[in-house]
């Protein structure tokens, strides 16, 4: 498995691209915090049966809200640059 860091401030200037571009790799994206703490961002495959799904729906009371509110209301598309 590929990882690909990058500075919090990279990632606050253009959010899209840099997950367009996670997405598109495959590879995980660390992201580096101005206090030295690292957060991971992993891409899914929406094709396979992921298990980190099953379990937020599972274990996470505040997760099944968000999923039911985002059932209910209309769809938006998501812009894929930022002149969308």
């Amino acid at each position: 498995m590929d990882i690909k860091t990058m500075p919090l401030s990279r990632l606050a200037a253009d959010p899209t691209a840099a997950l367009v571009e996670c997405a598109d790799s495959g590879s995980v994206l660390v992201v580096e915090l101005p206090d030295q703490r690292l957060v991971a961002i992993q891409p899914l495959d929406a094709t396979e049966d992921d298990d980190l799904i099953s379990e937020l729906l599972e274990s996470n009371p505040r997760f099944r809200e968000l999923v039911a509110k985002s059932k209910a209301g209309p769809r938006k598309r998501f812009p894929l640059d930022s002149q969308s």
